[in-house]
């Protein structure tokens, strides 16, 4: 008999292992498909995920609340569940996609598991009344960042369209991948002592405190909701062009944006916390791609004031200027246990945020956009949409941005922690991004 495989997670992967117990680090891929849908094919396109890619296949064991790893069985073992739309609670005022995706992120199969292991991932199907199907895969943030959901979601479309029986070519039958903090090259995720301590000063006053969005209700249970944000091709074609223009990436723009709406209706200074996730695959050692699944995302916190009367594309500049030096100074590897830290206490001491919120941004954005131009190999399938983020109820941003251009319109998943802001408040707060991101294409047109 195979023994299974296993490590002990890495510093980032602890964080999330703490964070997914609280209700942030959930991530859900979830897509809508019209076509029939063969069950017994679609258990094959996961088996074969699993094979490829150990981590997928793999459990969370844990002996005391701080001691986690993951434990690799040596055979596949997720099962498709099947489920009718009425296993959620019916909302009309959102899509049946949407519905779905907002009931999955609040699964929590980690909050207080009384037993040694769980599953890091899982799979369902719901039935739609008018014939179509959603198909979901929900797993822990350790073992899928949003590179990984991008990734898995090409490779099941592919193996979805596979003939029975066709071999698998794996790319990782063996073990799970290094933790990224093993990974990090040499000297750069250094830090003296004093600069550390500094930096931990300075991390802790500017996020554990910043209040920047009205909170709604902070006593309630919370849980995690979304609001979406779409541009037609004509108007992102124009914001990717003032984008180039002006040297910067999409995820300035959308901060900048953000930015903007949350300040517009105050008249003093304000502070707002914008955190950063990169992919450091490529500057790791060795390098990893895309094919290597797991979490390998680094964060980096910048704080902007605002004053009021900002133009769109000079805040743009300004915070994707403050951003790429803060990467330039390694701050993408130099903090990251400065940053767990944070998150950790955070967890154990909501108090010391603002109204015991948990909020340590207002917003977290992304440093590369998603590309999609698959919509043939979509449209074989018969998927027509679908929708990708992860939760944030417990420990995090007010809203978290999740961005992908497919077939060149922008369409952005905003993840946010109710009923600490309702859905009113952000609806509104993404229809301001969305004036202001179409306003100010215009301009850098003209």
């Amino acid at each position: 008999m195979v023994e299974p495989k296993g490590r002990t997670v890495g510093g980032t992967e602890y964080s999330w292992c703490r964070a997914v117990r609280g209700g942030t680090g959930i991530a859900v891929l979830a897509m809508l498909t019209s076509k029939a849908l063969d069950p017994s094919r679609l258990q094959n396109a996961l088996n074969k995920l699993q094979n490829s890619h150990p981590i997928l296949k793999s459990k969370l064991h844990y002996s005391n609340t701080t001691t986690f790893s993951f434990v690799t069985s040596p055979n596949p073992f997720v099962k498709v569940t099947f489920h009718n739309l009425h296993t959620t609670n019916k909302n009309d005022t959102v899509s049946p996609l949407q519905e779905i995706l907002e009931h999955e992120l609040n699964q929590n199969s980690w909050h207080d598991n009384p037993s040694s292991s769980s599953d890091m991932f899982f799979a369902s199907v719901y039935t739609l009344p008018n014939g179509a199907w959603v198909v979901v895969m929900r797993l822990h943030v350790s073992a899928c960042d949003r590179t990984t959901a991008v990734s898995l979601l090409r490779e099941l479309l592919v193996l979805m369209e596979e003939e029975e029986g066709e071999e698998d070519e794996g790319w990782n039958k063996g073990e799970v991948d290094l933790a990224m903090e093993d990974l990090v090259p040499g000297g750069k995720g250094k830090k003296a002592l004093w600069t550390r301590g500094l930096d931990m000063l300075s991390y802790s006053i500017n996020s554990l405190r910043l209040t920047n969005l009205k909170f709604i209700d902070t006593k309630a249970t919370r849980f995690s909701q979304i609001v979406r944000l779409r541009l037609n091709q004509n108007d992102t074609k124009r914001v990717l062009s003032g984008c180039k223009r002006s040297g910067i990436k999409l995820c300035a723009v959308l901060t900048a944006a953000g930015l903007m709406a949350a300040h517009c209706s105050k008249r003093s200074s304000k502070k707002y916390g914008i955190i950063t996730f990169t992919d450091c695959r490529s500057l790791l050692e060795p390098p990893l791609s895309v094919h290597n699944f797991g979490f390998y995302h680094s964060a980096i916190l910048n704080c902007h004031e605002m004053k009021g009367g900002e133009s769109l594309w000079e805040l743009s500049k300004r915070t994707y200027e403050a951003f790429a030096n803060s990467k330039k100074g390694n701050k993408h590897f130099s903090d990251m246990a400065d940053l767990q830290f944070l998150m950790c206490k955070a967890i154990d001491n909501p108090g010391l945020t603002s109204s015991s919120s948990l909020r340590m941004s207002f917003m977290a954005v992304f440093e590369d956009t998603v590309v999609d131009n698959g919509d043939k190999k979509q449209r074989e399938v018969g998927v027509e949409d679908y929708m990708g983020c992860a939760s944030v109820h417990g420990v995090g941003p007010s809203i978290a941005i999740f961005d992908t251009i497919r077939d060149g319109s922008l369409d952005c998943v905003c993840v946010y922690p109710a009923p600490l802001h309702s859905r009113e408040q952000m609806q509104e707060l993404v229809s301001k991004m969305n004036a202001i991101l179409i306003e100010g294409a215009k301009t850098c047109e003209e």
